[in-house]
């Protein structure tokens, strides 16, 4: 019988997913976000709610991300509230346009920035996200980092000329937090195909936990098909404890082929997603989720996803 996540998983990073809608359209989109995405049935209120919980709980990181999270109306006033609860707030942004109150915002202490980049070519960058966005995209990377806006950047792709080109493109306008990661096949990047929980990292709900629109909590943003409970209904911290989540996360570690004994890997993890028992060890933590580093950008942490 499954039992409740045990202390030492505790959870004190959340993904907030505020909206499906964004400007872009990327081919890979994890959740096929889009221009004519909404923004689901969670309020203000909803929101305030769960960072009211989530700070008894211990969360100490949120990241907002969506589709596009500075199109959700009320995200500034949802960050001022973590803020004031001693909560650090990341933005993961597509970076196609910030108001001069998100500038504001992010130039916070507590407050860091996240977005993907595809290529330093403009043509490459922009058949991922099927718009024109790479010259704003860029041009705000460059802003941020000229404002002193903590900021990471993920590349996302398989073609590793492509990404260490736009490795050293970042790197040349000041960008220090730079991850890399495969394509992940779920949302847009899936094909249609049923979620598979062989493409997921491994981090899913060790620590953390996401939060999408309809206020159904899952493991991680890229496992939303496994919901163990809804904000609306029952208590975040009631979830977050459950047997639900173990339940959850025992699943995916079948799939990966880890063991209740939590055997290590023979080859040293390469061939299994990147979890708590890869070996050899990151110098941070082995276990990142996909596209990201181990926790949100502030504090700065250098860790990268293990394909």
């Amino acid at each position: 019988m499954t039992t409740a996540l045990p202390a030492e998983r505790t959870t004190t990073y959340l993904w907030m997913d505020f909206t499906r809608k964004c400007q872009l359209e990327c081919v890979q989109c994890y959740n096929s976000s889009g221009p004519d995405g909404d923004r689901g049935t969670m309020t203000r209120d909803d929101w305030f709610t769960v960072l009211d919980q989530a700070a008894k709980v211990g969360v100490e990181n949120v990241t907002f991300i969506g589709g596009e999270p500075t199109m959700y109306p009320h995200a500034i006033e949802i960050a001022d509230r973590a803020l004031a609860l001693g909560i650090r707030v990341e933005a993961y942004s597509n970076l196609v346009h910030l108001s001069d109150a998100w500038w504001t915002l992010l130039q916070r202490e507590g407050m860091s920035l996240a977005t993907s980049y595809y290529s330093d070519k403009a043509a490459e960058h922009n058949k991922i996200t099927r718009r024109p966005s790479h010259a704003r995209t860029r041009s705000n990377i460059v802003k941020a980092v000229e404002r002193g806006v903590p900021i990471r950047v993920g590349i996302v792709g398989d073609n590793e000329q492509i990404i260490e080109a736009a490795k050293a493109d970042l790197e040349s306008i000041g960008v220090t937090q730079i991850g890399t990661d495969h394509i992940r096949q779920f949302g847009r990047a899936s094909c249609g195909q049923t979620p598979d929980a062989s493409n997921l990292c491994g981090g899913c709900g060790d620590g953390r936990a996401s939060i999408d629109p309809t206020g159904t909590v899952s493991p991680c943003v890229f496992s939303t098909w496994k919901g163990v409970g809804n904000v609306r209904e029952d208590s975040l911290a009631s979830i977050l404890s459950g047997p639900a989540l173990s339940e959850a996360v025992d699943s995916f570690r079948k799939v990966w082929g880890w063991g209740k004994d939590k055997d290590k890997d023979k080859d040293g993890g390469q061939n299994k997603p990147c979890g708590p028992d890869c070996v050899p060890k990151n110098p941070c933590d082995p276990r990142c989720e996909p596209n990201a580093a181990c926790y949100p950008g502030t504090p700065p942490s250098t860790c990268r996803p293990k394909n």
